[in-house]
């Protein structure tokens, strides 16, 4: 009786279950410091107002979308940014060439002159660029925001090329034929900004304005833009962008017969923006 009122205190006490190890937790990965946008756009000028001066004549221009379109020979546009952290570089690149041509022959048929105008304005920004606020992206929480100011240059190509000829129809073959050209690249100092503010998960607002030349490179020398839209995202990743803008670029060497360009324009700009 005493071995077993000995044995049963001992059979009853039994080992505490053993739990199992749990798996080490990984830690999460830090968020990447590197980001891009590439936006490729379209700008459609409603009204295109300006003027060309070549050694003191000038010559006006006025031109709505109807008329233009049918003048365009070539149009390519994108921007773009990368960044690390919140200080990047920004770049926005565009390229127009417009051309016209006419003919005519005289009543009698003796006399057919021809002339063809042709002009390409081209404008590349590059800025370095710091951001305030958060990340940029296509989806983001309402009242999201970020407004990144910028400063870098921007190169202004213009040219204008006028041909004409007059040709004769007669046993003689007179012909007559005379080509000019007024070409200036230069570059300006470039300021600027441009902000967004998230109204929904999908849809932004946002907004960007930028001066440059500031008059140094001659009598006058001022470029600029202003532009407000929406964006609404499309997947996690692409935003399709809407906006009207106002782009204006004005140039005179200040000579006594003067050269000089200034083009001012305002549309409907349409962008595709992919966030990296």
């Amino acid at each position: 009786m005493a071995l077993t009122g000995i044995a049963l205190p001992e059979a009853a006490q039994a080992d505490p279950a053993v739990t199992p190890a749990s798996p080490p937790q990984e830690a999460p990965l830090p968020p990447n410091p590197w980001a891009a946008t590439l936006e490729l756009y379209g700008f459609a000028p409603i009204r295109t107002t300006g003027d060309t001066t070549v050694r003191g004549f000038t010559a006006e221009t006025d031109i709505w979308l109807g008329d233009l379109i049918p003048l365009i020979q070539m149009t390519a546009s994108a921007r773009g940014s990368v960044e690390q952290g919140r200080i990047g570089l920004l770049a926005d690149l565009s390229y127009n060439r417009i051309g016209d041509s006419l003919a005519r022959t005289t009543p009698r048929g003796l006399l057919t002159g021809k002339a063809s105008v042709t002009t390409n304005l081209g404008i590349y920004d590059l800025a370095l660029r710091y951001r305030l606020g958060a990340r940029e992206s296509a989806v983001a929480a309402p009242g999201s925001w970020s407004v990144i100011p910028y400063a870098g240059v921007r190169l202004a190509d213009v040219g204008l090329g006028v041909e004409a000829e007059l040709r004769g129809n007669g046993p003689f073959g007179l012909r007559l034929q005379r080509q000019g050209d007024l070409n200036r690249t230069w570059a300006q100092p470039l300021l600027g900004t441009q902000a967004t503010v998230f109204l929904s998960p999908r849809l932004r607002a946002f907004g960007r304005a930028d001066i440059g030349g500031f008059d140094l490179g001659g009598a006058q020398d001022l470029s600029g833009n202003a532009q407000l839209g929406l964006g609404y995202a499309v997947g996690n990743s692409t935003d399709l962008n809407l906006s009207w803008r106002y782009m204006g670029i004005a140039y005179d060497n200040g000579a006594s017969r003067p050269n000089g360009f200034a083009s001012y324009q305002n549309g409907v700009e349409v962008g595709l923006k992919f966030f990296f």
